[in-house]
């Protein structure tokens, strides 16, 4: 990783509210390479990792995101049975977050660099999306690929452009736009090039 000159792909792992690690990730590139962050032309992410990408291409602060993921988290925990909890609403505190902090011009700066991994309900095949007609399209994108949990967030899939998808982390957890040049960030040990310590085992594929 030393030729800054060349343009970078960085794909977030999905991993729930464990993407503060990947904030932490984005908040020392930003203080030790932030000529390589400028150069990251393509934001990969499924699940929570999609959420990352976008709070990213909108250049929003990694205080700021955690900040808002903690918050995310903390609504979690306050019922007896937590995340778990039937009064715990996560399509609609997530969709709430997006709505009030993304700018207008989300989609105008996600498309064609944020690739948010999707699970096609119909044959079970991940679809990369990419391009985004407005703020609401680009946030229904990311309501699919994070939000939806089979079972969890209910029993109906949220559609998008017509086509039913749930979490794209069951389909592709670590999605790729090119094979050259791209970094991976996992809070999980494995085989990512940023991950906590290095071991065998692949978490984020069970």
């Amino acid at each position: 990783m030393t030729n800054t000159n060349e343009e970078w792909t960085i794909s977030f792992v999905g991993c729930g509210f464990l993407g503060v690690y990947s904030l932490g990730v984005y908040g020392c590139l930003l203080e030790r390479t932030y000529e390589l962050t400028r150069r990251m032309t393509k934001i990969c992410g499924a699940s929570s990792g999609a959420l990352i990408g976008a709070m990213i291409v909108c250049q929003m602060s990694p205080a700021k995101c955690c900040k808002h993921l903690t918050e995310l988290a903390t609504e979690a925990r306050k019922g007896m049975l937590g995340s778990m909890h039937p009064s715990f609403n996560l399509l609609k505190l997530t969709r709430d977050l997006m709505d009030r902090e993304l700018p207008d011009n989300t989609h105008l700066l996600a498309s064609g660099r944020l690739c948010v991994s999707l699970t096609r309900i119909s044959d079970g095949e991940n679809v990369l999306v990419s391009d985004f007609a407005s703020k609401n399209d680009l946030i229904q994108a990311l309501i699919c690929s994070w939000v939806f949990f089979p079972f969890y967030c209910g029993v109906i899939p949220p559609s998008y452009h017509g086509t039913r998808y749930v979490d794209g982390a069951l389909s592709n957890n670590l999605p790729y736009y090119s094979l050259k040049n791209t970094i991976t960030v996992s809070p999980f040990s494995g085989g990512s090039d940023i991950c906590p310590y290095d071991t065998p085992f692949y978490f984020h594929e069970v």
